[in-house]
């Protein structure tokens, strides 16, 4: 072999942040000294939504799935001692990016940094928010126009920064096809672009410059060969859209830049040991290529589908890139794939395919329009749940789940409180404390000065970005920002997808789904009641809604009338949706850790009303001492990733109703 310089590693990235800022920073130093060389922030959820953390609807969501941060005293704590014009700092920020973005520059001003020379990423795509994540605050329009704003602000001050992420990361976990992720990604680009050009705020001869800052955020599975493929289609249809539509000739600006988080969908809670190996091949899927290799990588830890990784964990998933990049040969080779038939037509398929589905979906109006009729949300939630009826059908096989479920003890998860780190019940009630403090010691008057000048540029045309850096340099908080903008934008509830989405399990004969709707229909005729009618509520700002939906329509197939109103809903809401609608079982449906708080107050509200005979379940990624907490607090069942047969869970739920109302039970199989 002739002798050739090795290639350059990728970044890489922890997704990392939790409990507070001083905490989160600490973990980024000792990261940092690991050998990490970017990092990716973690934000918690009212951060990402919009809310300070003493508001109603983040109780219980301090801190949990990242880390707070209200106003520019936290941002400053959260990068102490970490200079911010040698970093290359990735932040996952949707709805509030531009706020974040605001406070990090100025961190990085008081640190006497050149603005010019900061390196990053926000996410900032608000269209996987609607489809998938469900952080979003503002309708599409004004969504938009932040996006369009936050974009030519940093093309003219903070070049070297990619102002938006665009992610099909979240479209795979919400059960995105490769050609519905390659396409909504691309049709979602297409929007973005076309908002900016026809903004104005960008010349003709800086059209490059704005192509060649947008980045894309995507999910690797474990079918590495057809994720490989992916990634090589999407280069090859980014270069052609953006020389096409664009007319971008240069091809350095037409490269298809992109990091990645390696597919979080596909980890189990069963036999959790079987992730690290899940993990290693979808990071082969976008390092193997040369040609289609990415810009930065994070890795999830092997227990993610228990808990909340541990420092080590994450140390683990960091040391398995270090091992690849710097022990193997494979940053030695030109494009091994270069001149595969078998690859070449697998891409070329591809790419025909997703073209298509991107012409349909410019037939519609574009990426926008297609998510607010609903088609794009409908078309994930029903591949979503072709996927579920396959592994429930054995057609897809699981290792672990629904394959070789037999295993020896795991002496790693044998002590399961210690195998994940849980955040302090306390540290809620220190943020809120700092937050007050905080506002007490502001200058109130220029705080409501700023908040009423970027109102008044939100009813205008003019470009956000200077009313919200002077908004952080005023003290303004998180939650105060993204109310004022609300005021003048309103707010957006996005569509469910589940009233649409087809019948992906059949009910014949001798079928599990045609015994559990036997049940079903005996059920409800034994209380009289015309048609079981199911609740599937999401408490607090989780917005993975991905499992209620699937629950919602497995049991509508299964013959119940169901209510979903969708995310983002207060215990109170819940409950006055239950007595009204007359429930027979409420479903709660919690990714986020806030189950410790939020469930307790929706069973105590049902009790006050005086419906404690509603069986409530609850589902979730939730460690095992606080399921047993839950059951003894009054919770009919706890379902977790493990119990991956929906058609069961939801004979359970009919089983649970029985019981509730004193019903004999119904020896049907389910």
């Amino acid at each position: 072999m002739t002798e050739r310089q090795k290639d350059r590693p990728w970044l890489m990235r922890t997704y990392a942040g939790h409990s507070t800022a001083e905490a989160s920073n600490e973990l980024y130093r000792r990261n940092l000294a690991k050998g990490q060389t970017g990092l990716s922030v973690a934000f918690d959820l009212p951060t990402q939504t919009g809310y300070d953390s003493d508001h109603i609807l983040a109780r219980g969501e301090v801190g949990r799935v990242g880390v707070p941060v209200a106003h520019l005293g936290d941002m400053r704590r959260l990068f102490r001692d970490i200079p911010l014009e040698q970093m290359n700092t990735s932040m996952t920020i949707n709805a509030t990016a531009m706020w974040l973005l605001a406070m990090y520059q100025v961190v990085a001003e008081e640190q006497g940094a050149d603005i010019t020379r900061l390196q990053g990423t926000t996410q900032n795509d608000i269209v996987k928010e609607y489809l998938s994540r469900g952080t979003h605050v503002f309708p599409p329009g004004p969504s938009l126009r932040l996006t369009t704003d936050m974009i030519t602000y940093t093309v003219n001050n903070i070049p070297k920064w990619n102002p938006i992420n665009i992610c099909s990361y979240h479209l795979q976990e919400a059960g995105a096809t490769p050609v519905q992720e390659i396409s909504y990604a691309m049709s979602t680009a297409i929007a973005v672009l076309d908002a900016v050009f026809a903004s104005g705020q960008v010349p003709e001869d800086r059209k490059g410059d704005v192509v060649a800052r947008i980045s894309f955020f995507v999910n690797a599975g474990v079918r590495f060969v057809e994720e490989m493929c992916k990634m090589r289609a999407f280069g090859r249809i980014w270069d052609r859209i953006t020389r096409e539509r664009y007319g971008i000739e240069n091809p350095k600006q037409r490269r298809f830049r992109y990091g990645v988080q390696v597919n979080s969908l596909g980890l189990t809670e069963a036999q959790p040991e079987n992730n690290v190996q899940r993990i290693v091949l979808e990071m082969l899927a976008v390092t193997l290529s040369k040609d289609a290799r990415a810009r930065a990588v994070q890795l999830p830890a092997w227990n993610e589908a228990l808990g909340l990784p541990r420092p080590w964990d994450q140390q683990w998933s960091l040391r398995i890139q270090q091992v690849l990049a710097h022990e193997s040969d494979l940053l030695e080779y030109d494009d091994i794939f270069a001149g595969s038939h078998v690859i070449e037509a697998k891409v070329s398929g591809l790419v025909t395919e997703c073209l298509e589905e991107i012409e349909r979906i410019q037939g519609m109006g574009g990426a926008m329009a297609a998510v607010e009729s609903g088609y794009l949300k409908s078309q994930l939630v029903s591949s979503h749940a072709e996927r579920r009826a396959r592994i429930e059908a054995g057609e897809e096989k699981i290792v672990g789940v629904n394959c070789y479920e037999s295993t020896e003890p795991n002496p790693l998860t044998a002590d399961l409180d210690t195998a994940i780190m849980t955040v302090d019940p306390a540290n809620e009630a220190r943020v809120v404390a700092s937050l007050h403090a905080w506002r007490d010691d502001r200058d109130e008057a220029r705080a409501q000065e700023s908040l009423s000048a970027l109102k008044k540029a939100a009813a205008g045309s003019d470009n956000l970005m200077a009313a919200t850096l002077e908004c952080v340099r005023a003290g303004v908080t998180t939650g105060e920002w993204s109310w004022a903008l609300r005021d003048v934008f309103g707010e957006f509830r996005a569509p469910t997808g589940v009233s649409s989405a087809p019948v992906a399990v059949t009910a014949e004969a001798g079928t599990p789904l045609a015994a559990v709707r036997a049940k079903v229909t005996r059920t409800a005729d034994d209380l009289g009641s015309g048609k079981l009618r199911l609740l599937v509520g999401k408490p607090g700002l989780d917005g993975h809604s991905n499992g209620a939906e699937q629950i919602a329509v497995r049991a509508r197939d299964a013959g119940f009338e169901v209510v979903y109103q969708g995310i983002r809903l207060t215990p109170e809401q819940i409950v006055s949706a239950a007595v009204a609608e007359d429930v027979h079982c409420v479903g709660l449906s919690i990714l986020s850790g806030s189950h410790a708080e939020l469930v307790p107050d929706v069973l105590a509200r049902l009790r006050a009303t005086g419906a404690d005979d509603v069986p409530v379940i609850v589902g979730g990624i939730i460690p095992s001492a606080d399921a047993t907490a839950l059951r003894a607090a009054g919770v009919a069942a706890v379902f977790t990733p493990k119990d991956f047969g929906i058609t069961e869970i939801i004979g359970r739920i009919v089983d649970e109703i029985r019981k509730a109302n004193h019903l004999d039970p119904l020896e049907v199989p389910a």
